[in-house]
């Protein structure tokens, strides 16, 4: 038995109206369907990526499954996708194509597709030919749905329902946070910027924002929980409220937030575009709103920002860096940066390069532009050799690199504090955690343990890190 319902990406890209709202439930019968059973996810992509991985096993909890470690001992597995970069679909595509013979080996158990990759009509289309080893496909906008979903695959029925419900908000989902100690959370979903390169507003939808009460009161049983940090999701946070009426609504957020007095805010991601002052001044004022900002520039040169649609210039940018500089002491940036746009040319990555070299920025995301598929920038002509392509990015990389170290260099000899996140990945006679400012620091621990927010006297600066030991 098939159940196909593709996605329309061009109805993903429309304002449906307001959006339907609810509160999850689920029926008693749901609740016992995993018992005996195991699940395992496999997660791809951003913190928004992360923070849906969380919700989805937060639903099989619910539904009696118990976390297993593999695809060997698990019953149902799931991938959840990024379609950011065609890479990164190759990359899901070979993994999933790899466990055809698995499947046949164990045929009872259920492969899931969701994710970012799910509402493209092409991959589904693929998936539904090439790949029935797949028997589970939802979209982003259905994790509400997954228990009804799951029930039916497990019934016998090959589903695959990635039609468009974009204009749901469904609120007080189950959470298994991978962190005891931080937690994302989200305060808004989708994109109403249509940068030219982007796929987001096509797989994610159009901005909604979910209702101020739900998100402070997530924050406060995290908090009461015994969290430490939280980080505000949003593909565009700076745009939260605008579809509720809200004045100001982002700021507003971030001092509700505040004032439940969890140790530490962060929030991601940030459009240059939408940024004020009060939101500024917020981050000057409020002590547990930490000095740290990822603030997307993409490009240094003006007229490759405006054939990716991104509504401001280099030297804007710029005065905004300069403003939080002057406002918010010790504030930290990283960014976003695409080489090899169509069209750019070396004077013009040169402008990317003075960009950097202007605002030192202490880390960034660097990527060759990659075209997908239904973005207007496809339509471009991508007249970047990709050996030309390559080039600027170690270049870019490099300089990146030369700013990261040198701001991590003034922090040596100073005692920062320190959110310790465990053991150190390369060391673990170790412990790891992040500075208010966002820099990851190596330290030996002495008494501090896992969610100690710990003083550490930093020895020694790396490109990407520091080393310390706690006081």
């Amino acid at each position: 038995m098939k159940d196909y319902r593709l996605p329309d990406r061009k109805s993903e890209a429309k304002r449906t109206g307001d959006p339907v709202r609810s509160v999850f439930t689920a029926a008693e019968d749901i609740k016992q369907l995993g018992t005996g059973r195991k699940y395992f996810i496999r997660t791809y992509g951003c913190q928004a990526n992360v923070r849906d991985s969380e919700t989805i096993a937060g639903i099989l909890e619910m539904m009696n499954f118990e976390c297993g470690t593999g695809y060997e001992d698990s019953d149902v597995i799931i991938f959840n996708t990024c379609a950011v970069r065609h890479a990164a679909e190759e990359h899901v595509l070979g993994e999933i194509g790899n466990l055809k013979h698995f499947k046949t080996e164990h045929p009872d158990k259920i492969f899931v597709l969701c994710g970012c990759m799910s509402q493209e009509e092409g991959i589904v289309s693929q998936i539904i030919r090439s790949y029935p080893q797949i028997d589970l496909v939802f979209g982003t906008h259905d994790l509400a749905r997954l228990p009804e979903l799951l029930k039916k695959t497990m019934s016998g029925s090959r589903t695959i329902d990635v039609s468009s419900h974009q204009g749901n908000i469904v609120e007080q989902m189950p959470v298994e946070r991978s962190r005891k100690y931080k937690a994302f959370v989200n305060i808004a979903y989708g994109c109403d910027k249509f940068c030219t390169y982007c796929i987001v507003p096509y797989t994610r939808g159009r901005e909604r924002s979910r209702l101020y009460e739900y998100v402070i009161e997530e924050v406060q049983k995290f908090k009461e929980s015994g969290g430490r940090e939280v980080t505000l999701l949003g593909q565009n946070v700076n745009a939260y409220g605008k579809d509720l009426g809200m004045e100001d609504g982002f700021t507003k957020l971030l001092e509700g937030v505040s004032e439940t007095g969890i140790d530490r805010i962060r929030f991601y991601s940030s459009h240059p575009r939408d940024y004020s002052i009060t939101t500024i001044d917020a981050m000057r004022d409020r002590p547990n709103i930490m000095p740290a900002l990822h603030l997307a520039v993409q490009s240094g040169n003006d007229e490759i920002l405006k054939k990716m649609n991104r509504g401001y210039t280099s030297d804007d940018f710029r005065r905004l860096v300069d403003e939080m500089k002057s406002r918010v002491k010790g504030i930290t940036f990283t960014t976003d940066l695409i080489v090899g746009f169509p069209g750019e040319t070396d004077a013009q990555f040169e402008d990317t390069l003075a960009l950097v070299d202007y605002c030192r920025f202490d880390n960034a995301y660097t990527f060759v532009y990659s075209p997908r598929e239904g973005t207007p920038a496809a339509s471009m002509e991508d007249n970047v050799p990709a050996e030309v392509k390559k080039q600027r990015l170690q270049v870019l990389n490099e300089r990146v690199a030369k700013y990261s170290k040198m701001n991590n260099e003034e922090c040596v000899g100073k005692v920062l504090k320190v959110l310790c996140d465990g053991p150190s990945k390369r060391n673990p006679d170790r412990m790891c955690g992040y500075t208010e400012s966002n820099r990851l620091v190596n330290f030996d621990a002495g008494n501090v343990r896992e969610g100690d927010i710990a003083d550490v006297r930093i020895t020694a600066a790396k490109s990407f890190s520091l080393d310390g030991e706690a006081l």
